[in-house]
């Protein structure tokens, strides 16, 4: 006997759907954008409590300051590079319909002859306008990006950004600042690093500079030492001697209660290399501190494996083989100098800096812990 149908069978099945996430309203989103001497860095997110959720972004070596500490200009081929990576952040911005935005750019535009050109072509090319801007601000928003990383122990703070093209470090005094305050002090910085007298305890900068060495420039000055090891003594060294205008490096300072916050692709790649991760994963590297020792022997072991084994190491790859040892000759050079033996690692900089000001003057954000 034929089994009996069941009942319904033959009937179209319901459709369940996945209720789709709601796209975010075009006036609550904001875009950053950082065109370095190495990368071209895009973040467009929305307010979120004390911070903001990303929305969309986007990440692309670009080397647009190829060969510009021998020739004092942006390359044909850079240009066209980066002019390509562009259009696909116009894209991202006139697909999102964002409005608030600031689009900036940095050391290799600040030093190339024919940057106006180059800005006027970027214009032309993808409807884009971009923004030098001066050392002083760019070592301004790299700090606020860091202020959710500040310990509420922390009285000295010296936060360093390894760009492509330049360092900047920043030294504040949050002595007097009571405890609970210091991170929103660090943010109330983006007003600038001398803002007029307030009633209220203030985080002080004491001295900032910006060295116009990053890991492409100063990878640039030493090309042409041949061994892989002498080339990274000499550029930590070298990098060193341009510290001696920087104040706070004169005077001996206490160890407890410093805190150096390290933020660039160097900084996150040993941390990565120091965890063993397969995948660069953000939510590991963020906010880890890392002990002196700990960053030595990852930066001996890069020596270790020369620039074939870093080429094919996965955390640091073809791009960032040469790259990587530079940057950790600055970094080697900075813990040499300074009273400490950890540093906090912050996988952010510019982007997240320039949405914090775009946000903080907008009245957006709310008060309170991050």
């Amino acid at each position: 006997m034929a089994p009996r149908r069941p009942t319904g069978a033959g009937a179209f099945p319901k459709a369940v759907e996945s209720p789709a996430p709601n796209r975010p309203d075009p006036a609550e989103l904001y875009a950053a954008l950082d065109l370095g001497t190495n990368s071209c860095r895009m973040l467009i997110a929305q307010p979120k409590g004390s911070g903001f959720h990303v929305v969309d972004s986007f990440s692309k070596s670009v080397q647009l300051g190829s060969g510009l500490e021998h020739t004092g200009r942006l390359s044909r081929s850079s240009m066209a590079r980066t002019v390509q990576a562009l259009r696909i952040c116009q894209q991202k911005l006139k697909r999102n319909k964002v409005k608030r935005m600031r689009l900036v750019t940095t050391e290799a535009c600040r030093r190339a002859s024919n940057s106006k050109a180059f800005i006027r072509q970027v214009q032309r090319e993808t409807g884009l306008t971009l923004e030098v801007i001066q050392p002083e601000e760019e070592a301004r928003l790299a700090v606020i990006s860091c202020a959710p990383l500040v310990s509420t122990k922390t009285e000295q703070l010296l936060v360093v950004d390894i760009g492509g093209g330049s360092t900047e470090l920043v030294w504040i005094d949050i002595s007097s600042v009571p405890r609970r305050d210091r991170p929103q002090a660090i943010m109330r910085l983006h007003a600038g690093f001398h803002p007029p007298e307030s009633p209220f305890p203030a985080a002080k900068v004491v001295d900032w500079i910006s060295v116009p060495l990053g890991v492409a420039t100063l990878r640039d000055q030493f090309n042409d030492v041949e061994d892989d090891s002498a080339r990274f003594a000499l550029m930590s060294w070298f990098f060193e001697e341009n510290l001696a205008e920087f104040a706070p490096y004169k005077d001996e300072q206490a160890r407890e209660g410093f805190q150096i916050v390290g933020t660039s692709g160097t900084v996150t790649t040993v941390a990565a290399s120091h965890l063993g991760l397969k995948r660069y994963d953000r939510t590991k590297v963020d906010g880890l501190r890392m002990t002196s020792d700990q960053i030595d022997r990852v930066i001996r072991g890069y020596l270790e494996l020369g620039p074939d084994g870093r080429r094919r190491d996965p955390r640091i790859g073809e791009d960032r083989q040469a790259l990587i040892m530079s940057g950790s000759a600055i970094l080697q050079a900075l813990l040499r100098c300074w009273p400490t033996d950890r540093l906090s690692v912050a996988d952010r900089g510019l982007r997240e800096g320039l949405l914090y000001a775009q946000m903080s003057a907008d009245g957006v954000l709310e008060d309170g812990p991050f």
